[in-house]
Formats: C-alpha cells, sequence, structure tokens
C-alpha cells in the first residue's frame, strides 16, 4: 500500500499543480480583487479552516517561514468573503485542466470514471489530526466531472500533507529546513537557492543551516550526510504509509481502474508543465 500511495501522489500531483503553476486560477482571485498571487493563495487555500487567525494558518500550512501567513491573513479576507475565494480557486482549477487535456480527453468516459473512484478515496479517510483534509472535507463535492477529479486530488493532496507534516514533527524537522531537505534531494546546489527559501533573510537562513549542520543532517559544504539523507528517506516513508487509508476504500479491481484511467490524464498535465 505504501508503494500504492507514492504511485498515487506522481499520478495525482499534477492535477493539482495547475492550480498554482497554469494562469486560470490565479485570473480568477485576481478579479475577485487579490492584490497579489499569494493573497489568493493563502485566501483560498485557507478557506476551508474558517476564518481563523493567523497563527492557525501558519501552524497548518507548516512550511511558510514566521511571519509569511500574516501578510495575508486576515487582510485577504477582509473584502473578499472566504467562500468566493474558493469557489474561484475551484473554477480556474477546472478551467486549467479543460484547456490543457483537451476537450477529447476533459470530456472522456475514463476521465468521469477517475473522477468517481478519486472521489471515493478521498472521501473514505479518517479526519482525525489531518487539519486542511477535515477542512477540504466540509466543502461540497463538485458534479462537473473535471472539477470533481480536482477536488478530490486537492483532498488527497491535502490528506497527504497534513501526514507530511506529522512525520515532519516525529523527526524534529521545522517547516524551513524540510525545504533545505528537500533542496538536497532534489540536488539543488546551494540548498538555499532553492526558490521556496531563497527570498528568506541570510541571517535567517544561516541560522538554519547552522542548526542542521549542528545535527549533523548536513556537512560544512551543505550537502547531505549519511544521518541527513536517511533522516529524509525515513520521512518520506512514513509520509507514504500514512497517505494509505484513502486507498483502502477502493477494491483491487478498482485501483486498477483508477491507475490506468489516470496515466493519459497525467501524461498529458506532465507534457504540459501543468500549466
Amino acid at each position: 500500500m505504501a508503494h500504492l500511495a507514492r504511485r498515487m501522489f506522481e499520478l495525482l500531483e499534477p492535477i493539482c499543480l495547475v492550480t498554482f503553476f497554469a494562469d486560470e486560477c490565479n485570473q480568477e482571485l485576481a478579479a475577485l480583487g487579490h492584490r497579489t498571487y499569494w493573497d489568493g493563495y493563502f485566501a483560498s487555500r485557507a478557506a476551508p479552516l474558517g476564518r481563523v487567525p493567523a497563527e492557525v494558518v501558519h501552524a497548518a500550512f507548516y512550511s511558510f517561514a514566521d511571519g509569511e501567513a500574516a501578510r495575508h491573513i486576515p487582510s485577504a479576507w477582509q473584502t473578499i468573503a472566504p467562500e468566493a475565494s474558493v469557489a474561484a480557486r475551484e473554477r480556474g482549477s477546472a478551467a486549467s485542466l479543460r484547456r490543457i487535456l483537451g476537450e477529447e480527453l476533459a470530456g472522456s468516459p475514463g476521465l468521469v470514471r477517475a473522477a468517481d473512484l478519486t472521489t471515493k478515496a478521498a472521501t473514505s479517510a479518517p479526519m482525525e489530526g489531518r487539519m486542511m483534509y477535515a477542512g477540504m472535507r466540509t466543502l461540497p463535492v463538485p458534479e462537473d466531472p473535471v472539477a470533481r477529479l480536482w477536488h478530490a486530488a486537492t483532498m488527497l493532496r491535502e490528506h497527504r500533507c497534513d501526514g507530511h507534516i506529522a512525520a515532519l514533527v516525529g523527526a524534529r524537522i521545522g517547516g524551513t529546513e524540510a525545504h533545505v531537505l528537500d533542496a538536497l534531494a532534489q540536488g539543488i546546489d546551494p540548498p538555499e537557492s532553492f526558490g521556496r527559501i531563497h527570498h528568506l533573510p541570510k541571517e535567517r537562513l544561516e541560522a538554519v543551516m547552522g542548526g542542521l549542520r549542528e545535527r549533523g543532517l548536513i556537512d560544512s559544504e551543505s550537502r547531505f550526510t549519511e544521518a541527513g539523507r536517511g533522516t529524509k528517506q525515513r520521512i518520506e516513508a512514513l509520509t507514504d504509509e500514512l497517505a494509505e487509508p484513502p486507498y483502502e476504500a477502493l477494491t483491487p479491481g478498482e485501483l486498477d481502474d483508477l491507475v490506468a484511467e489516470l496515466e493519459p490524464i497525467t501524461a498529458r498535465l506532465v507534457a504540459a508543465g501543468s500549466q
């Protein structure tokens, strides 16, 4: 099942990435009045949690540096209802999928089958300890198959992210530290140049790198030590294990069908870079 969870992540992630890489979602959020990409990102992703303070969003998202959530929450909700931002995110993401997939694939029986099975999995997992996933479960499931596929894939992404955060907390790896380990796993050199953290103050990055060196996770040249690589591998393995429960709702035949129907969809999205 852990292998299946990793395979499903590989198949579903390109569906979710249109929200962040394609234009339509950002255009929909900008049309509402969000001033920047990040205003729309925080407002639409955090909205299922309700009008919670920035500290709660910071905790739920985990990977952002101190103060980043507070630059957008709650100000992004003061003139735009959270419900409107969620709806705009769904509209834009579904529009991106339709454009990239094309009319034939977007309207195919295979996509409908994939949407149905992904939704069955996404609405079947326990919610305890899964803050972002539980928030997504409170939203109505779209009737349109393309929107439903995106919605279900995003629910499963948040479920996986919640489990990933649990794995990081258990390993005592903070959000910025997690980005450094991701950068190293991707071969980014130096890891501080990674797009998710390169904008942070130099002294903040130096403190993070210093802490990882003190713990023996990276060496003096900012490369993985054996202990660091092992820590990263254990985090990823536990993330896969914790991502298994949704797929236990599907029969072996349904799982085979889901993989088969998702493969051409994912291939088209990967070829386009989900944008």
